[in-house]
């Protein structure tokens, strides 16, 4: 008798822009949450509540049917030691592993290369997005990128180039006054166009995809529909890598997180029943992170931004519940008006990287950091 073994798979949704901690993992019996966010909160009768204490955000209902079937991971206050509150730079420290200067190359390539090191699938990592993600680069090493998978199809040949230029464009110039121009030409001379030819394979995908699920009419529906088509193709790829926008949230922060939640909640609900309707979801977990959190305090309309934040780990192989303390919320435990960070991301990044993909996480997040067992 012999058995086919699932190689693991690896999604990340980035939560772009600082998404806010106290209102989507609510602290709805603390004062000090009522009594700092006068405008900017989540009335107590409309928290979903996860337990006497925290309550979610009442726009993630689904999330939480989720989370009672065991498949939602809470990870508590990640981030890093003296946050930065600049969106490049704090994405960058969590895309790179490197807070202490401008790292060169993205955990997620450097975990490609040590699974794929002869590049024999050169769609190992698929990136959906408007630019190619920080965390996926490292010189020599593939990333297919696509925009839109359901157009990209369609487009002729010419256009397809024209897209991948696009995007590597865009992260050229995106990065290369922080990095520099030397590392930016390193990558694009090593990598290039005619490594980005692997998204030309993935137009297999719209051909064997069908499936009785109907996702929404948003951007991440589309993405985490194009990411379930590719992982349904049995292409063999391993990373997947996409983003919602628009978690910056200064300034009518109760109707656009409510919409973004809304939208976020339901794309991965559709996602994970398509990837179950065809005995695909397996082999699959979603990680969710933001760069940082928001400040304790509103600022009348939205939030600032803050630090400590929330990450999620989703799928049938992850052990769901709680991990990690909330942070204190008294004001003398804050700093600068923050919550502080208690777990370090690549602490979050390692149990993905050892528990999951079965690699040693130590040189690419270089160091040995406290791991959430929610694997």
């Amino acid at each position: 008798m012999t058995t086919t073994k699932k190689d693991p798979v690896l999604v990340v949704l980035q939560l772009s822009g600082g998404n806010d901690y106290l209102n989507t993992i609510i602290p709805y019996t603390d004062p000090i949450y009522h009594d700092a966010r006068p405008t900017v909160r989540i009335p107590e009768n409309e928290v979903i509540p996860l337990d006497d204490k925290l309550g979610l955000h009442p726009s993630m209902a689904l999330f939480k049917d989720m989370y009672d079937q065991g498949d939602v991971a809470i990870i508590h206050g990640v981030g890093y030691a003296n946050s930065i509150r600049s969106h490049f730079r704090s994405m960058d420290i969590w895309h790179t592993c490197e807070p202490d200067k401008n790292g060169e190359e993205g955990w997620l390539g450097l975990a490609a290369r040590d699974m794929d090191p002869n590049k024999e699938n050169i769609v190992t990592t698929v990136s959906f997005g408007y630019s190619l993600f920080r965390a996926l680069v490292s010189p020599g090493v593939p990333v297919a990128c696509v925009d839109d998978l359901d157009s990209y199809g369609l487009l002729t040949d010419i256009h397809q180039e024209q897209q991948r230029a696009k995007i590597l464009d865009r992260f050229a110039r995106i990065y290369a006054p922080a990095v520099g121009n030397d590392t930016v030409s390193t990558y694009l001379k090593s990598t290039g166009l005619e490594a980005m030819d692997g998204a030309d394979i993935l137009k297999v995908a719209n051909e064997r995809y069908s499936s009785s699920v109907e996702y929404g009419d948003t951007g991440i529906a589309k993405k985490l529909k194009g990411i379930s088509k590719v992982h349904q193709a049995g292409l063999g790829t391993r990373i997947f890598y996409c983003d919602q926008m628009g978690f910056d949230t200064h300034a009518n922060q109760m109707l656009v997180h409510a919409t973004l939640w809304t939208d976020v909640s339901q794309a991965i609900t559709d996602f994970f029943d398509d990837l179950k309707e065809h005995d695909a979801a397996d082999n699959v977990i979603m990680l969710l992170f933001t760069e940082f959190g928001r400040r304790v305090r509103d600022n009348g309309s939205g939030t600032d931004h803050g630090s400590g934040g929330v990450a999620f780990a989703i799928g049938d192989k992850v052990k769901g519940g709680q991990y990690g303390e909330y942070p204190s919320m008294k004001p003398e435990d804050l700093q600068q008006g923050d919550l502080v960070p208690n777990l370090d991301y690549r602490g979050l990044y390692s149990t993905v990287l050892e528990d999951w993909l079965g690699l040693d996480a130590k040189p690419i997040v270089k160091g040995t950091y406290e791991k959430p067992n929610f694997l």
